[in-house]
């Protein structure tokens, strides 16, 4: 996988979406002095969600992918952080007990600050100024001190990374995550929504559950499994020298691991033959994805493939598809056939969001619930028709009670979009959106159960 590859490696290929940094020496002092602090995570939690990948890929379970759109921060604060953990819990709960599958939990947070633009440039009437690139990079206010990209908020970036990271670590297992506590996952304002009762059935049963376990001498402490999980996180690997200066060998391996997640994942934008992003991403053994759009074709992909996981490990790649509800039936097939045809042990991970943009009548960019919901059914749909299992979902969501995605339960219109709309760059779906469309997987999840179980007999 490494031949001829090194951490720099990189540079020698065609590399989009980076920021041009003026101060070049302050680039470097910035990339040196990454490079001298400790791991954000290390290689053996990437190696075990790799081996839970593995099972996913395999059909024994199932990957909730879930977080923000892009971190930020001025909204930094602990309580944000707990919030949509909270959500994802439930969500997984959901997702476990109608699909009687375990449910690898990963979150796009500690790290996920950098975005792709559609331009290099911004401009505001006779004003152009570098396009915000996500806090890591440059500041979203229009102004040529905030948007000139500035190497010392990679040091920032790292900060918060890590004491996000160390609350997420004290929540998976400091008891917050105790199935005991099932019933106070749920938000305050989530009182509004139908599927907060719902929840709270499911949340009874399992309580139910629980206690005929304890009466059988079963409790946390013989299973410590109930009171803690496995929390993984993940971001879009795009800005390459804060990625590159996290890079470490592992001393048990002597393997190369980008310890600033778990999890790193390949663009639509930078997912080409050449890439520089390509080129880092093969070298590193942490778990990759890859989102695919309507852009990707199957040769095309099986090329990169043979560059990313030329050993065809179980685990090492997921394939997060991006179309919107109107293309998917009409290209995720051809992929889809593919893969099954080489026999790549790849998971497969619906993205219903960056497809399903559209602008609302006052402008704000929004993503109708019922086109999210559409993609998610389409998209079982065809791995049902083609004999494969689709074995995730990648989601852009808060546990703030924002308005941005129209429609859902608590049906919010495009003229109460403005009421709360506070994301850095796209919409997400709210924690009421979020619980429900677990809901509605797990009914697609169960069926597809269901379905096997008939077969097999």
């Amino acid at each position: 996988m490494t031949k001829n590859w090194t951490t720099e490696s990189w540079k020698a290929f065609e590399a989009r979406q980076l920021p041009t940094y003026p101060d070049q020496a302050a680039l470097s002092a910035a990339e040196a002095t990454l490079s001298n602090y400790p791991p954000l995570v290390f290689a053996g939690e990437a190696r075990d969600l790799k081996t839970e990948l593995a099972q996913v890929s395999a059909g024994k379970a199932f990957l909730l992918q879930g977080g923000d759109c892009a971190e930020s921060f001025a909204d930094f604060h602990p309580n944000t952080i707990r919030d949509t953990f909270r959500v994802l819990l439930q969500m997984a709960v959901v997702l476990t007990y109608a699909s009687k599958l375990p449910v690898v939990k990963v979150g796009r947070m500690a790290g996920q600050f950098a975005k792709p633009r559609s331009a290099d440039m911004e401009t505001k009437g006779d004003v152009s100024l570098p396009s915000y690139r996500g806090d890591i990079i440059n500041d979203i206010a229009f102004t040529s001190a905030s948007r000139t990209p500035d190497p010392e908020r990679m040091i920032r970036a790292y900060s918060q990374s890590a004491a996000t990271l160390n609350l997420l670590r004290a929540f998976a297992q400091g008891g917050y995550a105790n199935l005991h506590q099932v019933h106070r996952w749920t938000l305050d304002f989530m009182g509004r929504s139908p599927w907060a009762e719902k929840f709270q059935s499911v949340a009874d049963r399992i309580g139910d559950a629980l206690d005929f376990m304890a009466a059988c001498g079963i409790n946390e402490n013989t299973v410590p499994q109930l009171k803690g999980t496995q929390f993984f996180t993940s971001h879009e690997a795009l800005l390459l020298p804060y990625e590159q200066a996290l890079t470490r060998q592992d001393s048990l391996t002597g393997d190369w691991y980008d310890t600033s997640a778990h999890m790193l994942w390949i663009g639509d934008r930078t997912r080409f033959e050449g890439s520089a992003h390509v080129e880092f991403l093969r070298g590193i053994g942490n778990p990759i994805g890859l989102k695919c759009g309507p852009s990707l074709d199957p040769d095309a992909l099986l090329r990169m493939l043979d560059i990313l996981d030329p050993n065809r490990e179980p685990g090492r790649i997921t394939l997060i598809t991006r179309y919107g509800s109107d293309k998917i039936e009409q290209h995720l097939p051809t992929l889809v056939r593919a893969i099954k045809r080489e026999g790549r042990p790849v998971v497969w991970s619906c993205d219903p969001m960056h497809g399903n943009v559209i602008s609302a009548a006052n402008g704000l960019k929004t993503r109708p619930f019922d086109r999210i919901l559409s993609e998610v059914r389409s998209f079982f749909a065809v791995h049902r028709a083609e004999g494969t299992h689709g074995g995730g979902i990648h989601a852009e969501m808060t546990g703030l009670n924002v308005t941005e995605c129209t429609g859902g339960a608590i049906d919010i219109t495009e003229e109460g979009l403005s009421a709360r709309y506070e994301t850095q760059c796209d919409p997400r779906l709210n924690a009421g959106q979020s619980i429900e469309l677990a809901f509605l997987l797990a009914d697609m999840l169960n069926q597809e159960m269901k379905e096997r179980e008939q077969v097999a007999a």
